[in-house]
Formats: structure tokens, sequence, C-alpha cells
């Protein structure tokens, strides 16, 4: 484990004056020097060094034991919680109310990195390069104010001593502190630093669902003090081993099959099936529960464990109702380790809608998802998170109905799953009326678009599980394409669509991800839907028209209430990586590796063939940052305008109040209201047509329609409710109606 300079000063943190900061104080009230809780690290090197390595990695050793508290979250979150116990200053800001407006306030376009793909100068470390002046002079000029790092605290496992590597991209922590291979601390709190002094934000990462197989996880298998209340592990007497599988040879664990879960559910040992199998790869991961082979715990007791994991099976699910409070502990004191002591403005809640889970009386799937204990533990932490002046966000694909059930008591914003995979249907079909359906239904329900984040590509797959309508809401009728369906059919049929146009002979560059969605990039997914099946044979009319429809799609996520976020890929438009310069990756079935490629956002390193973290490199359509932001016509020229319209007219703080009938299938049309009343006005064309088209609603009043863009009238809203509009192929407008009485646009 590696050491930073708090760890090798040899002061316990509280023994240590907390040096004095240098970012917004006035923003983050509740942040001053007195409030920088250290998290309890200092130990951790100097144990390493006393204690010989070849020493038996066993339960029954005392040093091995203490060596993994020093390694563990839970000691170190006791640490950092205490030292905010009794201050006055934890009282300083409202929490119980979730407020996505403020939110957008503070930070309303996010950049969304990738650790392991961003190609950094050489000798640079990725923190680094995210807090260099170059890089916020270009995101100043494009219009972005945010950056979610993603995850880069220490990820993966043990095994004895030894470290293992991340299994899902630095989604499964084992600690707290900063992995080298992204940088250090002292480089985090400067990226905080200088985010801070252009007005910007650092969003990061807690997982109040799960970890990895880490020091907090190994001191669980051994019983030790309240490490198993972390999880949801269960001690299996040894007179029923007989149900449990064998662990094979060079493995810590394994998956139960059906059957064994049936069993160990039908004796009572544990709840059994859940509603659905994340990952389920057939032999792999069928059930989301696994055993352990037999351990020694650190009293010499031969046990044998099963323990849940929702996701992958090395990422064991923390259990938030165990009367130790154990895995409630170490996430609060994550998330304020990383509000407070490194400085970062908003967090980032992964995994957090399996907080809960409990048995069915009537034989049926245990209750797992939309549990009223996964809603009670987001208010905990979206309630702690605010009580120190910050915000969290949730991206999680749930069910309309839980998204809105969630996001009104915990997280501040919720990511877009509502329309994300709508839109692609759009783009690829030239028909925006599953889109349309999509934005209504998210009405209906009380889903406030405000309170989502609206975003391009990021880490993960396209995902087009569409569980609002494969699951709670199944068997509801729902009209489409002029007939009616269950939800069940229309999200396979969406899903099939998806495939056909994306993948296959259409995009054979693109590639499904098991039973959730399609890896790929947004420039591939816009290349398929155009038809060219070559990225090789990309001409310069093809990038000017992959360019121009991602740019609608910007337009489409910018253009309405909420957040826009888009990723490194998206700015520097990224193709996929060949499926065999990541063969290695992708072997086990995880193919969204090929749309992590390898991007250089600033030029820094024109010779680099991969990242850092060994990313291959991937094509970039559009070039580096600086490249573009000196041609009027680029991708990051045009998109700035677009945000530069989004923030003069307020559009992110809006309410979308319509939704209304198209006269063409690849029209869309929204219709918001804005911070002071005005109607605006966002049109859409899904399309390579020129349109000629009209927009009517009730919603909008009479008045002269302005363009935002020009400032310059367009028209006049007639007796009806309506107005007509010119649209260029992939073009959008966004216009105000300016009712009798309000000033002139055009004049101001």
């Amino acid at each position: 484990m590696s050491s930073t300079p708090a760890q090798s000063s040899g002061q316990h943190p509280t023994d240590d004056p907390a040096p004095a900061i240098s970012f917004d104080e006035q923003r983050f009230a509740a942040r001053p020097a007195k409030l920088r809780p250290r998290a309890r690290r200092s130990k951790a090197s100097a144990s390493d060094e006393r204690v010989p390595k070849p020493f038996e990695a066993d339960g029954r050793n005392r040093a091995y034991v203490d060596w993994l508290v020093e390694q563990s979250m839970l000691a170190d979150a006791t640490v950092v919680s205490r030292q905010l116990t009794g201050h006055h200053l934890m009282w300083a800001n409202a929490f119980a109310a979730p407020n996505p407006r403020s939110a957008l306030e503070q930070a309303s376009v996010w950049y969304t990195a990738y650790p392991l793909s961003l190609i950094t100068a050489p000798g640079q470390s990725f923190l680094g390069a995210l807090g260099s002046e170059d890089l916020w002079r270009a995101f100043e000029a494009i219009g972005i104010d945010a950056i979610h790092t993603g995850p880069v605290k220490l990820a993966g496992g043990l095994s004895g001593w030894e470290a293992t590597p991340s299994i899902d991209g630095h989604f499964d922590r084992i600690s707290m502190a900063i992995d080298p291979l992204f940088g250090t601390e002292d480089e985090f709190r400067a990226m905080c630093a200088s985010a801070a002094s252009y007005g910007g934000t650092i969003i990061d990462d807690i997982v109040p669902g799960h970890t990895g197989k880490g020091a907090d996880f190994r001191l669980a298998e051994l019983n030790y003090q309240d490490y198993p209340g972390i999880y949801h592990m269960v001690d299996i007497p040894m007179d029923a081993w007989h149900l449990l599988p064998e662990v094979p040879e060079g493995a810590d664990s394994v998956n139960l099959s059906p059957d064994a879960e049936r069993a160990l559910a039908e004796q009572g040992y544990i709840i059994g099936e859940l509603q659905r199998v994340m990952f389920y790869e057939p032999g792999v991961k069928e059930t989301n529960w696994s055993a352990t082979p037999p351990i020694r715990d650190h009293r010499g007791v031969l046990r044998r464990w099963v323990y849940l994991h929702y996701f992958k099976e090395g990422q064991p699910s923390i259990n938030w109702l165990d009367p130790t409070f154990a895995g409630m502990r170490l996430v609060i004191g994550d998330a304020l380790h990383s509000l407070l002591d490194l400085g970062s403005g908003g967090l980032r809640l992964d995994a957090n809608g399996f907080l809960g889970v409990e048995k069915s009386l009537d034989q049926s799937p245990a209750w797992s998802e939309g549990h009223p204990l996964s809603q009670a533990a987001n208010q905990f932490i979206g309630s702690m998170v605010r009580k120190v002046g910050c915000f969290t966000f949730q991206e999680l694909n749930l069910t309309i109905d839980d998204i809105a059930a969630t996001g009104a008591v915990g997280p501040d914003l919720s990511y877009d799953f509502v329309t994300r995979p709508a839109y692609h249907v759009a783009l690829c079909t030239g028909d925006t009326e599953f889109l349309r359906l999509t934005l209504r239904e998210a009405m209906k329900i009380g889903v406030d678009q405000a309170s989502l984040v609206h975003a391009l590509q990021n880490h993960d797959e396209l995902t087009y599980e569409l569980v609002h309508f494969a699951t709670r809401h199944a068997d509801e009728d729902y009209t489409f394409g002029g007939e009616t369906m269950k939800g069940r059919d229309l999200a396979e049929h969406i899903r099939a669509t998806l495939r056909a146009r994306l993948t296959g002979d259409a995009g054979p560059y693109n590639a499904t991800f098991t039973q959730n969605g399609i890896a790929s990039t947004t420039a591939s997914v816009i290349a398929a839907s155009l038809g060219i099946t070559d990225l090789a044979a990309i001409t310069p009319a093809d990038r000017r028209r992959i360019m121009d429809a991602h740019l609608l799609l910007c337009m489409y996520n910018a253009l309405q209430p909420g957040v826009f976020a888009l990723s490194g890929w998206d700015l520097v438009g990224a193709l996929p990586l060949d499926r065999a310069q990541v063969k290695t990756l992708i072997k086990d079935g995880d193919t969204r590796w090929i749309e992590r490629g390898g991007y250089d956002l600033l030029g820094v390193a024109p010779e680099a063939t991969k990242s850092a973290s060994g990313m291959p490199r991937a094509v970039a359509l559009y070039g580096s940052l600086p490249d573009q932001l000196g041609r009027r016509d680029s991708f990051a020229r045009r998109l700035a305008r677009i945000l530069r319209l989004r923030k003069d007219n307020g559009i992110h703080t809006a309410t979308l109040v319509d939704i209304p009938e198209v006269a063409y299938r690849s029209l869309l049309v929204l219709v918001n209201r804005l911070a002071d009343g005005t109607t605006q006005v966002t049109v859409l064309n899904f399309s390579e047509e020129r349109l000629s088209a009209r927009v009517q609603s009730p919603a909008i009043p009479a008045g002269q329609v302005i363009d935002l863009a020009t400032r310059r009238p367009i028209g006049q809203v007639d007796d009806l409710g309506g107005f007509e509009v010119d649209l260029p192929p992939f073009g959008g407008l966004a216009l105000v109606v300016r009712e009798a009485g309000q000033p002139d646009a055009a004049q101001e």
C-alpha cells in the first residue's frame, strides 16, 4: 500500500495542525480551515516496514490482523467521523430535502473523466492533468464548470499481503487513499483549488453499495470485531457445508449455482434469489451469492461464509441494517473524507439503489429494488453531504418511479436513464416517438427534468435495460407505432431496434454488453446510425455529418433543464478500439473496454500510443481542445456557443412543462418555463432532412418568437398557439416567446 506525506509524518492526524485552505471558503461555508478531518493512515506505512511480509497471512497472526486494520476503510472512517463530532459548523446548512437547482447553480456542465483513459504529458499524473491551468482555461472557453473525476482511490483487493487489481474500473474501492496510479492527495487538493479559481467544482465518487475484497472484507472473513457487519455475510455452520460448492484451486470464492442458492434459502440461511442478476454470465455469475473456502478466523475457528454481491464476485455488498451499522459508518466516513479533507464539492453515488434486501414470504424473488431501506440510506447519505454544504448525484438505472422516489429524499440529482436510450433510438431511426413517450412518462410520474444529469457517453455501455417498462410496468399498456403493446414488449422492441441499428452488420465496431446494453462511443453510435460500416473509411464529409449529429445530441441534452455532462471521448470524437487491442480485458465478456480508449485532451503527448494506465489510444475525429479552440467551425467551438446560450438564458434551471405532438416524426419540441416565467421552446431535428414545420402547444402563450442564438424575431405565435420554423439537417433552435409587455429580446 502506498504512503502519503501524512502517512510518513509519524504524527497522529488529530495532532497535526490543519493547513489553511486556498479555495472558495465562502462557497463551501461548512469547510473552513478548522474543519479538515484527516484520515488515519499514518500508521499504515510504519506497520508495512515493521512486519516481515513472509509472515503467514493468517487470522491467527496478530501482526497480519493489525496490518489489515491499518489498511481498512472502517478504521479510517472512525477517525474521520470522530474529528467532526460536536463541531458547531456541522449545523451550518439545510440538509433534509434534495435541492437540485442549488446543485445546478454550483455546477451545471460536467466533464466526466475516466482515470484509466486520459493521456497526460510525460511524467504528469491524471490528477495533475485535471488540475492544470491549461485544461481549466480550455474548459472555461467551452463552458464546462465541473469535473467528475471518476474513481481514483485504491481499488481491487488483497490476497494475503499482496494487492490484487481492480476488477471493475476502480469501482471496487478498498481504501480512502488515492491510488498512486492516478496521483497523490496533494494533487487532488490542488485540483480542487484550480477548479475553484475558475468558479468550478470537483465531483468525486463513493460506493455505498459495495467495496472490493480489501482489508475490510478480509477482516470480515476473519470474524474480527465489527467487520462482518459491513457486509451481507452469513456464517454457514459446518453441518451445512455439504450445501456449499467447492472453491476451485487458487480462487478465494465460488459463485453459488441456482440450485445451491435455492437449497440454502430453503434451509433459511440466505434470502435466496433476488429480482435480477447483474452481470449475469452462464457458468460465471448465475446468482448474486458466493461462498468462501474454509477460513481460520482470528480466534482459530474454521468458518465458511456465504456473501451477497449484487455486482461482480469481487464486490461484496454493504449491509445497511446490521446492528453494528458498520457499513453505514464506513460509507459516511468515506464521503466526509472526500468532501472535507480532499476538498471535492459533490459526490457520485454508485450502486445506491440496492441498499435494502428483504426475504419474500411467497417464495418469489427477494425484494431488492425499490426497497424503502434504499431510500432511507440514500437520505442519510444525501443529508450528510448537504449538511457540509455539498451535493450528490446517483447514477443507477432504476424505474422512473424509483428515480422519483429516491430523488425525493436522497441525492440531489439523478442520472438521466429516463431518456438516454430513447434519444439514441431517435437518432438511429429518425423517429422521436419513443423519446416523447419517455419524457411524458417522467412528467406523469413527477420527475423534474432539472433534477437529472443529461449525459452523452460515459465509462459504461449504452444501457438499454429499460427496467421501467420491463419490470414494474411490464403489464401496462402503451401506445407506440400506432399499436397498443405491453411494457415488456415495448422494452424488447426498443432493445431489438438498437441492436439491429447499432451492432452486427450495421455497426460491427460496436458490441453488445451482456444483457445490459451496447458498448460504443457516441461517435460510433452516430456512425452506425448514418450507415457507416467501416470506421477506417470515414471521409472528411462523413466526419462533418458525425459532428453535426453529435452536436444535435449535445443540444438535446443541454437545451433542457438539468445538468449537461459529456466525456473526453465526446470532446475529441473518439471511436471504439478494435477488439484485438483489448482482448485480455474483454475475454470475460466485459466488452465495455472497447469504448474506453485513451484520449489526449490537450495534445500534450502526440506520440503516445496509450495512456499511462495502458489503455490504447483511440482514433479521435475532432482533435485536441487547443486545436479545436483555434477553429471557429470545430466541435468544441460550436459546443461553446450552445453552452453559452444555455447559461446566459438560465435554461438549466428551467421547468419542463410540455412535450407536444409534432408534424414530422423526426421533430422534437420541448416547452420550458424559465425562472422568470418566460416560455422557452427547444426545437430539434433528428434527421438529415431539412424541415419546415409547425410548432404548436397549449403551453405556448401569444407573443413574439425570438431566436436566442441571434436575438432576432423569427415569427409570431398565432391564435392556435403555434408558429413555423425552418431547421437544417440535425439542426436545433432555442427560442423564447416574448409576451406583450416583456422587453424585446432583439433590443436587449
